[in-house]
């Protein structure tokens, strides 16, 4: 022990911190980016399935969903222009995640999150009064700027904020805010879509308005992180805002630690460039497979697509927009697992075992709906228990990537980077998540229709993929410090070949290392 730091199992420091009212504040605020997020995951799916909407904005599905008989039960949403409408927002957010690396880097982490929510809620206001198809577009194109400005920032500062032994749980205030974000898009959109008239997507749309300004406002009173005051300049500041966050003024080691690692970020002149050097290699690795293989567990097809998905496999309108509610009320309350075991069993154990119960109720379901369907699906529809049935392990795969893969998604790639290129990495996060999130909303229609029940057995085997990945190249990185991640790259049995002594610069600023 060495002036309040002790060494940690992982071989790394143990710094002095615990939870504060004030980290806990600062952190529930800038959580809420994830509820814009949330919300326009959850609001797409129900709007696509309101009749008013269809009939005025694609006229041509309507037609094909209501009164084409013939329609393989399979396609009758298969539309590029409709898929067009939910899937632009995350072609848009993945640009913007690269114009967000330089705000978040040259003017803070809280300025990012304040330009996501302000053009948020531009697209809000566009979507909410739109008269034709590119205004939706134009709006859904706004929102997706916003998008990739909050999730470009807000998990940076949830990690930089967080004390390590506490980031895992403060981190997932974020994924508990996009499942609370979803949940309430699924109340809204089963509310209006009974308002007489037709105009109930205006409100679903519209509402979308209320998470942005609560973002907006609240980035407005959220403090800087340590760690962005250095890196801007402002050493006073920074040490004590740190003292702050950490409820005690023993905070010289990690301060010290924190400047090193600012001197360090002040020698890379192009980041983006730096990134593919041999030593970043690993934490490069992990910010395009993770989110990759996020998107690939086709969570996004359950979340934005749930009222459409349940409409196709037999319920009626309320209640697919219910089935959709009942998820996402599993999302939320499953994501509680995950912030109370994070930190203590790790972020390996909750991968694994998420992944395989996913996997499980993905062949369960595909067989399911397999057996009721065939391929044909003509005309087919569900008895009530069959569907419960149906229901029912959709809720349990829902839970499964709540605890694992929703959350630990965004808390991995946010935590592992060192501080000379976290904007740079973060942003490949955010694009390579939003890139693939695109990619999976534009194709999921038309794989439904061509893969038929074969999509779930598509999608289990990519999750028995990025298990198996997981468990032979994820380091545990639970309790390690930001700036002391890369002795967890260290000592990994592949990743440790392409670290050299030289690049554990903590560790030859300090004599606590193997003490």
């Amino acid at each position: 022990m060495a002036g309040g730091v002790v060494v940690s199992a992982s071989g790394g420091k143990e710094y002095p911190g615990k939870m504060t009212l004030f980290v806990f504040l600062t952190c529930f605020v800038a959580s809420s980016g994830g509820l814009i997020f949330g919300y326009d995951l959850g609001i797409s799916g129900g709007v696509t399935s309101m009749d008013s909407f269809l009939l005025k904005f694609f006229p041509s599905v309507y037609h094909k969903e209501k009164e084409d008989v013939s329609t393989n039960q399979y396609c009758k949403f298969d539309s590029e222009l409709l898929t067009l409408f939910t899937s632009s927002l995350y072609l848009a957010a993945l640009v913007a995640s690269f114009f967000a690396a330089t705000v978040t880097r040259v003017f803070g982490r809280k300025w990012s999150m304040f330009g996501g929510g302000i053009t948020f809620l531009a697209g809000a206001v566009i979507n909410g009064a739109a008269e034709s198809v590119f205004m939706l577009i134009l709006g859904r194109i706004l929102l997706g700027i916003g998008v990739g400005f909050a999730n470009q920032s807000v998990p940076l500062y949830l990690s930089e904020m967080a004390p390590p032994k506490l980031r895992g749980m403060l981190n997932i205030g974020f994924q508990l805010m996009i499942t609370i974000g979803i949940l309430a898009a699924n109340l809204i959109n089963y509310a209006t879509a009974k308002i007489a008239g037709g105009w109930g997507w205006r409100v679903s749309l519209g509402l979308a308005a209320v998470p942005a300004v609560v973002i907006a406002l609240g980035a407005l009173l959220l403090p800087d992180t340590p760690n962005s005051l250095i890196e801007r300049g402002h050493a006073e500041q920074a040490r004590s805002m740190l003292s702050k966050i950490r409820g005690t003024d023993d905070v010289q080691e990690e301060y010290d630690d924190l400047v090193a690692a600012s001197e360090e970020s002040k020698t890379i002149k192009h980041p983006w460039k730096n990134i593919l050097e041999k030593k970043y290699r690993p934490a490069l690795t992990m910010a395009i497979l993770i989110p990759f293989f996020q998107q690939l567990t086709g969570i996004n097809v359950i979340m934005f697509y749930a009222p459409v998905l349940f409409k196709t496999i037999g319920f009626e309108d309320d209640a697919a927009l219910m089935s959709a509610v009942i998820t996402g009320l599993v999302n939320m309350f499953a994501t509680f697992v995950s912030i109370a075991t994070v930190d203590r069993v790790g972020r390996r154990a909750l991968f694994l075992q998420g992944g395989t119960q996913m996997l499980i109720c993905q062949i369960v379901v595909g067989t399911l709906i397999g057996f009721q369907f065939g391929t044909s699906g003509v005309g087919a529809n569900l008895s009530r228990g069959y569907a419960s049935c149906v229901v029912l392990f959709i809720c349990v795969y829902v839970a499964g990537f709540a605890w694992s893969w929703g959350p630990l998604g965004w808390l991995v790639p946010s935590e592992i980077f060192p501080l000379e290129i976290r904007s740079a990495g973060q942003s490949i996060n955010v694009s390579v998540n939003m890139f693939f999130t695109f990619i999976i909303g534009q194709a999921f229609l038309t794989l439904l229709c061509r893969l038929k029940f074969g999509l779930f057995y598509f999608f289990g085997g990519w999750v028995l993929v990025m298990t198996i990945f997981i468990g032979l190249f994820l380091p545990e990185t639970k309790n390690v410090p930001i700036e002391e991640m890369v002795l967890a790259w260290k000592k990994h049995w592949f990743w440790g070949k392409f670290i050299s002594d030289d690049d554990i610069h903590v560790g030859k600023k300090t004599s606590t290392f193997g003490a």
